[in-house]
């Protein structure tokens, strides 16, 4: 196999993203599209939705939007199943980006609040694996998981949100095995807080001396979703997160000194 300009081309390629009404999931489904894929997306913001969907047709690729909660099976089995009829018969990527938390001390949050969180942050993740997986083909496909880098270190007062961000990346590395035989690759890609509507601007100090972007975490995307450029990675987790992970906490100052 041979890398060149074409490789990075997604043309034929029929992708799903979740939650892609705007920040990051928006930032993935413009993104694949961008690199030639049709992409099927859903959110339970319709306004954003549709805008969305009016930017992808701009890069004159076919969309397939559905307003629908992704907490619950039956919605996203039939969105799949519609999308997939519509764009191709086939999926090759689902990005499972839909997700949300809560600041809030964990014995603060009610049993209504916890089942919300799983059900928002893990169980969304099962019901859209279960319905993809018999919708991609022979050759295999692509499974993105955006988890956070919260999944990997403690986050006081939002310990349930990121313990179901830390179990989507145990599941991940588990379905990479079960998976793999059929040559479907699962993988995370784990954000460090990246601005978006839904967070507002919070400032993030890292390593590398500026803010991350939505765009960041679409990158990542897309290079797990080309075969070409990510055929042989499965079962791992891409960190956006400026080196903040890595950094163990030590941020350097402006003189140039290092402080946690």
């Amino acid at each position: 196999m041979s890398l060149g300009p074409e490789s990075v081309r997604l043309d034929g390629h029929v992708a799903a993203v979740t939650g892609a009404a705007s920040g990051i999931g928006r930032a993935t489904a413009l993104a694949l599209a961008s690199f030639g894929a049709n992409v099927a997306i859903c959110d339970r913001d319709g306004d954003q939705l549709a805008s969305c969907a009016t930017e992808i047709e701009g890069l004159g690729r076919q969309v397939f939007s559905a307003v629908l909660d992704v907490r619950e099976p039956e919605p996203v089995q039939a969105w799949l199943a519609a999308a997939v009829g519509q764009l191709g018969g086939h999926l090759d990527t689902l990005v499972n980006n839909a997700g949300g938390g809560f600041r809030a001390a964990f014995v603060d949050v009610n049993d209504k609040g916890q089942d919300s969180l799983i059900r928002e942050n893990f169980s969304s993740v099962t019901h859209c694996v279960r319905a993809a997986v018999p919708l991609m083909r022979a050759a295999g496909g692509s499974i993105v998981n955006i988890t956070s880098i919260e999944a990997h270190r403690a986050a006081p007062d939002f310990a349930v949100y990121s313990a179901m961000k830390a179990a989507v990346a145990n599941l991940t590395q588990s379905l990479a095995l079960e998976l793999g035989s059929q040559m479907i690759r699962v993988n995370c890609v784990a954000p460090d807080v990246i601005p978006t509507p839904g967070i507002g601007d919070i400032p993030v100090k890292t390593p590398l001396p500026r803010a991350g972007h939505v765009d960041d975490v679409a990158a990542a995307v897309v290079f797990l979703a080309n075969p070409s450029l990510s055929g042989f990675i499965t079962g791992t987790t891409i960190h956006v997160d400026g080196g903040n992970l890595a950094s163990g906490g030590w941020h350097r100052s402006a003189d140039g000194s290092y402080t946690t």
